[in-house]
């Protein structure tokens, strides 16, 4: 499906590429360690197909038709205070994707509007890698990399499938039986760790081999913008572990992961994880961390806890408001992501 005369103008627009490269070197700034003039704020708009199967029957369509809807929001990408990034993101089977790969069975719940997976019966301990050649999956998800790269426009950004992190993935295929694991028999738990990290690294790389690093990014490429060469995993699962398991059997796994990016990259963050914050701190290569609900209520203790040069994204909440944050913050390595966030704004 060919790309109409129209769209592809209005996404290689010279004028709105150089917009989005000002905030992208806005972002820049503020990781630098610059102050920022006014309080950074994030929220984009995503291109969709009205038909979200074709993403898995014939991603090519898909790809074209997003890039359509696309052109057709990008007025709202014209915004002087905040940063509307213009995205798409062929999100194949939410956060398990990865798991599909490994062979999970992943279903699409119509009453929960939601993506599940179901555990696979291999014994913990003998993990292999996929034979990502003979994935169907993995050659669908090329397809849209492929299809995207076909239509040669500059100004969307492109966002990647969830490659979350290893933890994420072992509890998603195993449940909690990989936890008991890693306490009784180590070893087994950390070779399927090593082989799952292997692969979301490799995985990385094929899209930073193939896309513009002006245009890769990572999950909720609309929201998470960071500037560009900075990589993103999911730290959702570590409320789990404890300290001393993260820093034992993840935290050199989670830095290496993000060192795939030449700048490093970001960790995001869901529920109450601030016993990590000493690790996390020391992580070279964890340069943001994402907070939204329950983790965005200790956006104090992040923010007092970690570097001067980790920045924070932030979803406000009803426990931790923009008026709070800003209190907490001064605004500094602060970045409000989401609605409520731009509202606030306005």
């Amino acid at each position: 499906m060919q790309l109409s005369s129209s769209a592809k103008k209005i996404l290689n627009d010279p004028s709105r590429i150089e917009r989005r490269d000002e905030w992208f070197r806005r972002l820049q700034n503020l990781f630098d360690g610059h102050p920022a003039k006014s309080v950074m704020a994030v929220k984009g708009v995503c291109g969709y197909s009205a038909e979200a199967t074709l993403l898995y029957a014939d991603p090519e369509k898909w790809v074209a038709e997003s890039l359509e809807n696309l052109a057709e929001q990008v007025e709202s990408c014209d915004d002087k205070i905040r940063f509307v990034p213009p995205c798409i993101e062929p999100g194949m089977y939410g956060v398990h994707f990865i798991d599909s790969l490994f062979g999970s069975h992943v279903y699409y719940d119509e009453k929960a509007h939601q993506w599940y997976n179901k555990r696979i019966d291999s014994d913990i301990g003998t993990l292999q890698r996929p034979d990502l050649d003979k994935c169907e999956i993995w050659q669908t998800a090329k397809r849209t990399v492929h299809a995207f790269l076909k239509h040669d426009v500059a100004l969307p950004l492109f966002g990647l499938p969830t490659i979350a992190s290893a933890l994420n993935i072992a509890v998603n295929l195993y449940g909690e039986e990989i936890l008991a694991t890693m306490l009784l028999e180590p070893a087994k738990a950390a070779h399927d760790f090593s082989v799952i990290n292997d692969l979301l690294m490799q995985l990385h790389r094929w899209y930073r081999s193939v896309l513009p690093e002006q245009q890769l990014q990572p999950v909720i490429s609309w929201e998470r913008t960071q500037p560009p060469g900075y990589g993103q995993i999911c730290g959702c699962t570590t409320h789990l572990v404890g300290a001393a398991a993260y820093k034992a059997h993840f935290s050199a796994l989670d830095d290496e992961l993000l060192g795939v990016y030449p700048h490093g990259g970001m960790m995001h963050l869901c529920g109450s994880h601030s016993h990590l914050i000493p690790i996390l701190r020391s992580m070279q290569n964890l340069k943001s961390l994402q907070l939204n609900d329950r983790a965005a209520h200790d956006l104090g203790l992040y923010f007092n806890g970690l570097r001067d040069d980790q920045i924070i994204y932030l979803n406000p909440c009803e426990g931790m408001s923009v008026k709070m944050a800003m209190e907490i913050t001064g605004g500094k390595r602060l970045v409000l992501v989401g609605a409520d966030a731009m509202s606030a704004r306005a």
